[in-house]
């Protein structure tokens, strides 16, 4: 049997909102995803579950590509995701870097 990957799905720059991506990283959980992919390119599902079942893992990263936080592609069965730190950079200046420094 041959098995299609599906393709996520990424709002543009222009599709970003303030309160989607706040609401994204309230949760603590995902916000320690998005600290943990700024000090990497690129980490799978799997490297940052931290032990919590995959389908917690698989709603976080939904929202968080869904506030456009990361970009997710398929590498065979594996996820691999990124932060869009540029794209974050240009639609809102400073806010990542603000969000990473506070403990």
């Amino acid at each position: 049997m041959i098995r299609f990957m599906r393709a996520f799905k990424h709002p543009t720059p222009e599709d970003l909102t303030l309160e989607r991506l706040l609401y994204a990283l309230s949760d603590p959980v995902r916000l320690e995803i998005v600290r943990c992919l700024a000090g990497v390119p690129e980490a799978s599902c799997g490297e940052l579950d931290g032990g919590r079942p995959k389908s917690s893992m698989s709603h976080h990263f939904r929202v968080l590509r869904d506030a456009g936080l990361v970009h997710t592609r398929s590498v065979g069965t594996t996820h691999m995701n990124s932060l869009r730190g540029e794209v974050l950079e240009e639609r809102f200046p400073g806010l990542l870097q603000s969000i990473l420094t506070q403990r």
